[in-house]
């Protein structure tokens, strides 16, 4: 079975180009899905109520 590596070897500059953006497309939804689930259940925690108020901070 063929690596990545070797497969990148034999595209040309345009079709390395396209993998490339389309890679970073991947990384970026698996980014920012991480922050969405972490806004969500912040979100969940607020409408519970659990959340520090100003004055809980500074106490």
């Amino acid at each position: 079975m063929e690596t990545l590596e070797t497969i990148i070897k034999k595209l040309d500059n345009k079709d390395r180009e396209r993998l490339l953006s389309f890679a970073k497309e991947l990384y970026k939804q698996k980014k920012y899905r991480i922050l969405r689930e972490e806004i969500e259940e912040r979100r969940k925690e607020i409408k519970r109520g659990d959340f520090l108020t100003h004055e809980d901070v500074w106490k």
